[in-house]
């Protein structure tokens, strides 16, 4: 006989049934009972989730600002990367060393 294990449930999971209990349009008992999941369990979700809802709006400014920032440093890497090309395609040919070619 085998060991049931806890259930785990995703976060995208767990977002979408608190949507929907906060929805109002079924009971809490009907959500329960469609998912099969404990109400308490339920009520923990929402509790949760209403208390971290703030910081969806704070880590997207933060997110936009380190995004900004690493796509000016790429750029410039790009840049540098480009720059030591060229220099090695230069020392390279006077070797007899055809760059890129095989």
């Amino acid at each position: 006989m085998s060991k049931k294990g806890r259930r785990e449930f995703r976060s995208e999971f767990k977002a979408k049934v608190c949507i929907e209990i906060l929805k109002e349009e079924k009971s809490l008992s009907e959500i329960a009972q469609i998912y099969d999941i404990h109400q308490n369990l339920l009520r923990t979700w929402k509790r949760e989730f209403l208390e971290n809802s703030s910081e969806v709006f704070k880590a997207d400014k933060k997110s936009r600002k380190n995004e900004e920032v690493n796509v000016d440093e790429l750029y410039k890497e790009i840049g540098k990367l480009k720059v030591e090309v060229e220099w090695f395609k230069k020392k390279l040919t006077p070797l007899g060393i055809i760059y890129g070619k095989k």
